[in-house]
């Protein structure tokens, strides 16, 4: 029995000494070896930064990069752990003055944006030079650290209103989407703005674990937690660079809009508006707000982006498709002759019109640009169903104009596109009582007076149209994703069919074509290039009138359709017709040729502004 208790003593006696040892062993790995816990133990923070993606970058039709990145650094600061900080030191490194420090660590804590308890911009875009001083002392400055950002830059000055811009979020954001923070950057307009969730990309975080002076002692749970961002992706956008660039250099010194578009895919090609302003005037940065402000102060509203805002009467560019809806409504033939004597005469109306002689036919009609051919079709299509009836015709008409895309909008991507308007009969209704007014109170309208308002876009979107032979695709500024399979929106690739027969489009575009070979747009001929193509003189009662021309070339097979819109420009053969054929030379042939440099030369130097 006693060597039985001396066996069990000598166990115990082992597992004591055995027990003993490794707890010596983990202590020196513990205390000598790894330091983990010591440095958890001496940090008093577990900080979320955010690793924030590259945004995707865009490029021209031909992948020329339009738009750009550029690192910043942002000093982030979360208000709850700034603590005896030598402010005055602080202020020298970053160039602000005391006064700056309070105003921007004191925000308005009762918005959403701004917690206490939260990382929040202190300062933003920081130059390199002033990062790499501050950074050596950084450590001096508990609550704050620093997070790299990428802004955009611009490799041209042109395409503002298109590109768009991006800028800080507000409540409004943050409440619509969860993804964003407080400080994080968002597209405020153009293609930043409409491809945004492409282009953001995917923000990723680190967890890391701070001491009581602000260091940085190590990853929090080594780094399981923490995720990659990811980057946008890169846009290829419809637009051609030398043609955007093309038509804002003709286009200076005057106010309007150039919307051109690729027929066979509804891509816009260029959409230019004048007075415009440098892109990268309001890229992220101190002096933006000023920028902004100067540029929203101008007379000349260089921010108003004029080719999808402006809303103008069409003028007689809405001809072509006055006499298509004639033709579908069968009150017209092809070969109809309408005498024309100086004008439009009914009892006691007077329209005018130009010397001309006698349209023996629609494309004549188009050709001579006869007032009184149009107002009388537009009243043949009002009348259809008789006089006293004029509501239920001009309902038809309405239709017709919305199927060409009037009246709505195209549903395209640049934010903000205004519908135009089309009167409607209870419209007339209301101007003049239900029943009190009949086809020669809104005969204007056949001549695209009156009532009627389009944008330069819808007027490209026409040009567009009569060169399908009546159908359309939602203009967009999308054409691809670069080195992704992504596809465009589907809403682009669709069709929007007019209810004109494809055989009445023929005798109109012939029409469209003798306007320049020998009609009122001789100007805009193009050796070697079939163009068709219709000038306007819309009419304004606040000064000169405005100068309007829609075209489209080749005739066959059609590469290109444009809209050029002049305000205060005249007669469409003085300003508008001479850009847009300029346009299209430029777009088809990469040049001017000798002969109509001259033309050139006129166009880039006329200034409207004075």
């Amino acid at each position: 029995m006693q060597d039985q208790f001396q066996g069990r003593k000598y166990v115990i006696q082992g597992l004591f000494i055995v027990t003993t040892a490794i707890l010596l062993l983990k202590a020196v790995q513990l205390q000598l070896i790894d330091t983990s816990l010591r440095e958890q133990a001496s940090a008093n923070v577990i900080q979320k930064i955010n690793k924030y993606p590259s945004r995707g970058l865009v490029y021209d039709r031909n992948e020329k990069l339009m738009v750009n990145n550029k690192a910043i650094y942002d000093l982030m600061v979360t208000y709850d752990q700034v603590k005896d900080i030598d402010t005055t030191k602080f202020c020298q490194l970053l160039g602000i003055s005391r006064e700056v420090f309070i105003k921007k660590l004191n925000p308005n804590f009762a918005s959403r944006r701004y917690s206490k308890s939260k990382p929040f911009v202190f300062l933003k875009k920081i130059s390199s030079e002033t990062y790499a001083r501050f950074q050596e002392s950084l450590y001096e400055f508990p609550g704050f650290f620093v997070e790299l950002r990428n802004v955009r830059g611009y490799a041209f000055n042109t395409g503002s209103h298109v590109l768009g811009y991006i800028g800080e979020v507000n409540e409004k954001h943050l409440k619509k989407d969860p993804y964003y923070q407080s400080g994080d950057y968002i597209g405020i307009s153009g293609v930043e703005f409409a491809y945004e969730e492409y282009l953001r990309g995917v923000r990723g975080v680190d967890y890391v674990l701070r001491d009581n002076l602000g260091r940085i002692v190590g990853s929090y749970e080594k780094g399981e937690r923490d995720t990659a961002s990811v980057s946008g992706k890169d846009l290829i956008s419809s637009l051609d660079l030398d043609l955007q660039m093309y038509g804002e250099e003709l286009l200076q010194n005057k106010r309007g809009g150039i919307v051109a578009i690729e027929p066979s895919s509804g891509e816009i090609l260029a959409m230019v508006s004048m007075p415009s302003y440098d892109p990268n005037l309001l890229t992220i940065g101190r002096g933006r707000g000023d920028a902004y402000t100067t540029l929203a102060r101008d007379s000349l509203k260089p921010l108003f982006n004029r080719a999808i805002g402006a809303q103008y009467p069409p003028g007689s560019i809405f001809k072509p498709v006055m006499a298509l809806v004639a033709l579908q409504e069968g009150v017209t033939e092809v070969n109809r002759p309408i005498s024309c004597r100086g004008g439009y005469i009914y009892k006691t109306l007077r329209i005018g019109c130009h010397g001309h002689p006698t349209a023996m036919n629609v494309s004549q009609a188009i050709q001579h640009s006869c007032n009184a051919y149009f107002c009388q079709i537009f009243r043949d299509v009002v009348d259809k169903n008789g006089f006293s009836r004029a509501s239920q015709g001009l309902d038809v008409w309405t239709d017709h104009l919305y199927h060409f895309g009037l009246g709505k909008r195209l549903g395209s991507d640049v934010p903000n596109e205004l519908t135009g308007n089309v009167p409607t009969s209870e419209d007339y209704d209301k101007m003049h009582r239900k029943g009190a007014w009949t086809s020669p109170y809104i005969v204007s309208l056949g001549i695209g007076q009156g009532e009627l308002l389009i944008t330069p876009l819808q007027m490209a979107n026409i040009s567009a149209t009569i060169a399908n032979k009546g159908y359309y695709y939602s203009p967009h500024l999308v054409k691809s994703f670069k080195n992704d399979t992504t596809q465009i929106p589907l809403k682009y690739r669709t069709k929007h069919f007019t209810k004109i027969d494809t055989s009445h489009f023929r005798p109109v575009i012939d029409g469209m074509e003798d306007v320049v070979l020998a009609g009122t747009a001789r100007i805009a001929q193009i050796p070697g290039i079939k163009v068709c193509g219709k000038t306007g003189t819309a009419e304004n009662p606040h000064g000169a009138d405005h100068s309007v021309f829609i075209a489209f070339a080749p005739k066959d097979n059609p590469k290109i359709a444009i809209a050029v819109f002049v305000e205060n420009g005249g007669y469409g053969s003085r300003y508008a017709g001479p850009i847009s054929s300029l346009m299209i030379e430029k777009y088809l042939n990469g040049e001017i040729s000798d002969a109509r440099k001259y033309l050139e030369e006129r166009m880039k130097n006329a200034n409207l502004n004075k």
